[in-house]
């Protein structure tokens, strides 16, 4: 049987396009944004706080953020039934 290995996404601020070509080497960089200066870079989750601290220590890099979509409920279905979001008429 196939098994998905569990992966988690880094997006990486950075100041110059050079820092890309070391960015391979971490994991798999899948979008680049020219210009707003940042990548989204996926590693494995056993390497992952291994692989952030390392890019992190980057010459051309600002900073890094943890992508929160692990820490996301995904059976949150209805943001009005959890109290996160009020559905607003224009009557009121």
């Amino acid at each position: 049987m196939f098994n998905l290995t569990k992966r988690r996404a880094i997006i990486v601020y950075y100041n110059g396009r050079r820092v890309l070509r070391s960015l391979h080497h971490y994991g798999q960089l899948r979008y680049v944004s020219k210009r707003f200066h940042y990548a989204i870079l996926y590693v494995n989750q056993d390497h992952y706080d291994e692989v952030k601290e390392r890019v992190q220590n980057l010459r051309a890099v600002k900073h890094v953020l943890s992508s929160a979509r692990p820490d996301l409920d995904p059976t949150l279905t209805d943001l009005e039934e959890t109290g996160l979001y009020k559905q607003h008429d224009e009557d009121d």
